[in-house]
């Protein structure tokens, strides 16, 4: 379904991103589909890099965490997978009840996407000013969701309106590029400006590496919550020390659908039956903190409240109390009755 109708159903669409955690492993692969299905999320997100339509020998590393490649380019290049394996993959996310959710980072990548079947994109925050992959989006006619971690706030406003004026069903997702990113780097604040500035469904992409800032995102409405997932944070790659653990992405899901229940209004704030028994365990009535004889007026300081709540006298009518006179002894935290007082 539609990530509006996630929204106007309270629930919150939850993706695993492999990205490049599989090191070019098509049996690793496999193995995270399981073991993120495995989890409850959505989807399983992955991103399709072809080399030669994507880069150049001149592209830096983003991190130089490789002595293996000796370039960037020779990176994608190894990441590389072909169509067959793709679709593949996503029979495997199919089989496992989990979409298979993807980012391109080219033309040519869309084409592929395009020729297996999926049933919506996400756009990585740096082609979010990329009009001509954008523009190719569009053409697919499916929904896209938008990462803003590169993007200024015109830059957002362009791709949002260029996919409106398509008629194209969109989100957007905060997004801090950093990697891990650190607290006060996250900007929760973001979802609900974005979703009154845009009013589409919002969500967060997270790099954290920790579930708290997702958890504070479905806590705030987040429509979407996207995550990396990895076996070992030690792992060799570029994201590994962002991403969550299988383990941890089972406790991420758990709490978000705990939260989803919990965004609701609760119980009404009308008393009812079981409301009753309860006032009447937890409320108090009035005794006094003192012995007391016959003729004595009541004092303020000589009242403590006591459960349960039809002990005696209510605490609600303190003021009535104050000032009477007894009637009778009582003794230090007797419950005070309408006929102790004259």
């Amino acid at each position: 379904m539609k990530l509006v109708e996630y929204e106007s159903t309270g629930r919150t669409f939850i993706v695993a991103e492999i990205a490049q955690a599989h090191d070019g492993s098509v049996g690793i692969l496999h193995s995270l589909i399981e073991a993120a299905a495995a989890t409850g999320v959505d989807a399983v997100k992955f991103q399709v890099h072809i080399a030669e339509a994507e880069s150049s020998m001149l592209e830096p590393f983003r991190v130089r965490f490789s002595t293996v490649d000796a370039t960037r380019f020779d990176y994608w290049r190894r990441m590389e997978l072909s169509a067959e394996q793709w679709a593949d993959l996503k029979r495997r996310c199919e089989a496992a009840g989990v979409e298979f959710l993807a980012t391109p980072f080219s033309n040519a990548a869309v084409d592929l996407l395009e020729s297996i079947g999926v049933r919506r994109y996400k756009v990585g925050s740096g082609d979010l000013a990329n009009p001509l992959l954008l523009e190719r989006l569009a053409r697919t006619g499916k929904e896209v969701i938008l990462s803003t971690g590169l993007g200024e706030l015109e830059e957002i406003d362009a791709a949002v309106a260029m996919m409106r004026e398509r008629h194209i069903p969109v989100a957007v997702l905060q997004c801090t590029t950093k990697y891990p990113t650190e607290a006060e780097d996250i900007g929760l604040s973001w979802l609900l400006r974005l979703q009154k500035r845009y009013g589409c469904p919002v969500g967060f992409s997270d790099h954290s590496g920790v579930i708290y800032p997702a958890l504070g995102a479905v806590a705030l409405g987040a429509v979407v919550v996207e995550a990396h997932i990895t076996f070992d944070k030690r792992m060799f790659g570029p994201d590994a020390k962002a991403s969550l653990t299988v383990d941890e992405f089972a406790q991420l899901v758990r709490g978000a659908r705990f939260l989803e229940q919990a965004r609701g209004d609760g119980p009404s704030k009308a008393l009812d039956e079981g409301k009753h028994a309860l006032r009447r365990m937890f409320g108090k009535a009035l005794a006094v903190n003192r012995d007391m004889q016959a003729g004595e007026s009541v004092r303020f300081e000589d009242l403590e409240s006591k459960k349960p709540a039809d002990g005696g006298i209510s605490v609600a009518k303190m003021t009535e109390v104050i000032g009477r006179r007894l009637g009778q002894d009582k003794k230090r935290w007797d419950f005070l009755s309408p006929g102790d007082l004259t």
